[in-house]
């Protein structure tokens, strides 16, 4: 066995996996990976089952070194800055790193979290049939709380497969997809336009148990309580304050408040990826094609290891790289001697 090692790590980072399926009747909610592709893409370089425990690192950066042996592991999801002692590492790429290596992650860039996952998934006691960190009820394992430096994961040790990158699919743009509901009759046409044909903004006090969204004020027909019902990922809640509240991944599995709209799955994990303060705007679309775009991202997971490439990595030599003469011949802007051609006698 060797070991990983949490050298540094900013807030909102924790072990996650694929969720806590079947207890929500006990009130206990999936919570499980924000962006659960990305989840699947990391584990997939690296090997694991997609959805097998792995780090989810919030916006700020991180580091993690290798000890007693190697350890390979690999990075997708939000892009960031990534090196191993100064030599850069590719997004969506496995490497392994040496005993006594650290791989260091900077800010999160046009995203909020990204995935590191581990030769041989990260190892714990299941709770209810999940590693997946809830903070708010200290369920988790191995660590029940959101990850701090110093805290450490008993690894395989580096299997020496050659390193792949992952060829995924070009990030869809435009509006979070919605489906109406379940108490959009709660709320008249004209705040329904309002919801659908508005900017909207998340707040930097979203977590996730819920993304806060910045906008008009969302107005009732008959008062902002409901008798309590079941929730979703993505149900999207409007308080009596009339700011809509997206319901992620460790929501309630419960609420009061009347649903305007759920997201469609398979826009989840871009919703979750919306940096705070960054614009957005939801479409309307049908029951029908939610449960389309539901199975062709169903089928994008199972496929992922179809999308798999050989990593060819080529190490230059920089010192060598600067004493070389890469430019051709050379030339003096305020030397006219050097690139004036004489004219013939």
């Amino acid at each position: 066995m060797s070991r990983l090692v949490v050298a540094s790590i900013g807030p909102a980072s924790s072990v996650q996996d694929g969720g806590r399926l079947g207890a929500q009747r006990y009130g206990l909610t999936v919570s499980g990976a924000m962006d659960r592709l990305s989840l699947a893409a990391a584990n997939t370089l690296v090997g694991n089952e997609p959805f097998a425990a792995a780090v989810e690192i919030g916006p700020f950066g991180a580091s993690f070194t290798a000890r007693d042996g190697a350890v390979r592991v690999a990075i997708a999801g939000a892009p960031r800055n990534a090196d191993i002692a100064g030599s850069p590492v590719a997004m969506d790429t496995s490497v392994t790193l040496k005993d006594g290596e650290t791989l260091t992650l900077g800010f999160a860039r046009g995203g909020a979290f990204t995935y590191l996952a581990i030769e041989g998934a990260i190892k714990g006691e299941p709770v209810f049939g999940s590693l997946a960190v809830n903070a708010r009820a200290g369920l988790g394992s191995p660590y029940p709380r959101p990850l701090q430096a110093g805290d450490e994961f008993s690894v395989d040790a580096a299997s020496g497969a050659p390193e792949l990158r992952i060829e995924l699919p070009k990030p869809v743009s435009g509006p979070i997809r919605v489906v109406l509901g379940p108490q959009d009759d709660e709320f008249d046409d004209a705040n329904k336009a309002l919801f659908l044909n508005s900017e909207w903004k998340i707040s930097a006090t979203s977590d996730r148990m819920g993304y806060r969204l910045e906008g008009p004020a969302i107005k009732h027909l008959h008062g902002h309580n409901i008798v309590s019902d079941g929730t979703v990922d993505g149900s999207i809640q409007v308080p009596g304050n009339g700011a809509p509240i997206a319901l992620m991944m460790d929501r309630g599995t419960s609420g009061g408040y009347p649903k305007i709209a759920t997201v469609i799955t398979a826009d989840l994990g871009r919703l979750a990826q919306t940096s705070a303060g960054t614009a957005l705007r939801f479409k309307q679309v049908g029951m029908a094609e939610a449960q389309d775009e539901a199975r062709k991202f169903a089928q994008l997971i199972r496929n992922l290891p179809d999308r798999l490439r050989s990593s060819d990595t080529i190490a230059l030599n920089i010192e060598a790289l600067s004493d070389a003469n890469v430019a051709g011949y050379a030339v003096s802007a305020v030397d006219a001697g050097t690139w004036q051609v004489a004219a013939e006698p």
